[in-house]
């Protein structure tokens, strides 16, 4: 039986992995059968969700994906920028072994052409979003981590709603980009790669929002957690 943060962690590992739409429907009692919880356990974690920019409630309709509007959007892109360039930038200082690092990204660059070359889309989208969670861990920045884990479930809320042209491929080999900069000791060059990417992320983006939310796919697959390789222990996480 899933506890309320459990619940909370799937639906944003959800949103991640392109499984849930904007303006997705969340029934209370659907995800309580769901889960084999009451329902007062499903609203207390929707509105921890809620807390965390994914959902929101409708009066009189129940709770739906959020849908942001393009101030919005422009903004979670602005702050991841703001977030993984300082995370990069700052690096460098830090003293922490790269190799372990390098190491540890490079193997998840291997999980995502596996999950590329593969069927499965889910966990494709989850690996290529969690690749910027993994760079912050890696480098011992748990609390960064948390934070970039929600920005970048925002940001990929934003790319569904506004119908992203950005390709799987294209993504993958621009996180291979930025760590070949790091294996090479150039954070400077790593942050711009950084900034360059998250740039062609966003430039991918259409340029009119559907304000009724269309004939969207429903949800395809229960909010199973999404399930990829296990991470390796980093030798770079803090002592």
């Amino acid at each position: 039986m899933a506890n309320q943060s459990e619940i909370a962690e799937r639906i944003v590992e959800a949103v991640l992995a392109q499984k849930l739409a904007p303006g997705e429907r969340l029934g209370e009692q659907e995800l309580a059968d769901l889960y084999g919880v009451s329902r007062t356990l499903v609203r207390e974690a929707l509105m921890q969700v809620q807390a965390r920019g994914f959902v929101e409630v409708r009066a009189r309709k129940g709770w739906y994906v959020v849908e942001p509007s393009l101030d919005e959007a422009r903004d979670a892109f602005a702050a991841r920028r703001a977030v993984e360039y300082g995370l990069l930038a700052g690096a460098a200082e830090q003293g922490r072994p790269l190799q372990a690092a390098v190491r540890m990204l490079r193997r998840h660059i291997a999980e995502e052409k596996s999950a590329i070359d593969g069927a499965d889309a889910a966990t494709r989208a989850f690996l290529l979003a969690d690749f910027h969670v993994c760079l912050a861990e890696c480098f011992g920045h748990r609390v960064l981590a948390g934070v970039l884990r929600d920005l970048t479930a925002r940001t990929t809320i934003v790319a569904t709603l506004y119908q992203s042209t950005h390709d799987a491929r294209q993504s993958c080999a621009e996180h291979e980009q930025i760590v070949d900069a790091l294996d090479g000791g150039r954070f400077d060059l790593a942050a711009q790669r950084m900034l360059d990417h998250i740039g062609s992320v966003e430039s991918a983006l259409g340029k009119s929002l559907d304000a009724e939310g269309g004939s969207r796919e429903r949800l395809r697959a229960t909010l199973a957690p999404i399930a990829p390789p296990p991470r390796a222990e980093s030798d770079t996480s803090p002592r």
